[in-house]
């Protein structure tokens, strides 16, 4: 056989080069390189405690909790849905513009204002389980946070008060967080001058509480196709 002409061993380079190449890229090519899923889209639906009342943006609850899940490896954003001075009637009125289409699950944090102004229990219950019917027909999660009486109310309001959050829980099968103040209500270390408002500290001390609880939320939770 004769020798092969120039040309074709030129086009055999290069042919070898290209196959050489993309070899290479599929090796390089790791699996995180390949396209991730959208985030989660949460909402934390709340009243000051959500807001995050007299601290930085980047302080308050719904930004402390995104970097704590983010941290642990969640893909997710948290925006905050949060009024100052809201009670559930309140929250309410907003919710069809606060809870935007495409969100995945929210955080309903309302009732600390009732409570405080002491508003009729019947009357609290009756806005949240409406709040709660409402993202059910948008088929949309909630992970529920409770919220306590003072216990300077009175037994009766008290035991009234107390008994919404998780009797909603099991009427409408949400997830259900106890007291979203756990370990921050009355420690004066983590809260502001007013006794009532967690501080930066506190809201940590918040996030740390309920990790748990949102990470099994995220868990049963499918991104929007809206």
């Amino acid at each position: 056989m004769g020798r092969p002409r120039p040309e074709r061993q030129v086009w055999r380079r290069a042919a070898t080069l290209l196959v050489l190449f993309a070899a290479l890229g599929s090796l390089n090519r790791s699996p995180a390189a390949a396209p991730a899923g959208r985030s989660l889209n949460l909402v934390a639906f709340g009243d000051s405690l959500t807001a995050g009342y007299r601290l930085p943006a980047d302080a308050a609850f719904p930004a402390a909790l995104e970097r704590a899940l983010r941290a642990k490896g969640h893909a997710v954003t948290v925006a905050n849905a949060g009024v100052s001075g809201d009670t559930t009637t309140a929250g309410l009125d907003r919710l069809d513009w606060s809870v935007p289409d495409g969100t995945d699950g929210v955080i309903l944090e309302l009732g600390g204002n009732d409570m405080l102004r002491g508003t009729d229990p019947a009357v609290t219950r009756k806005a949240l389980d409406t709040i709660l019917a409402r993202l059910k027909e948008r088929n949309i999660p909630v992970l529920l946070a409770g919220m306590r009486a003072s216990a300077n109310l009175g037994p009766d309001y008290v035991a009234r008060f107390d008994a919404i959050f998780p009797d909603l829980a099991q009427k409408y099968g949400v997830a259900l967080y106890p007291f979203f103040l756990q370990g921050v209500a009355g420690e004066r270390g983590l809260n502001l001058d007013d006794g009532m408002h967690p501080n930066a500290k506190g809201v940590e001390a918040v996030v740390a509480g309920i990790l748990p609880a949102v990470e099994r939320f995220l868990g049963k939770l499918k991104p929007s196709s809206q």
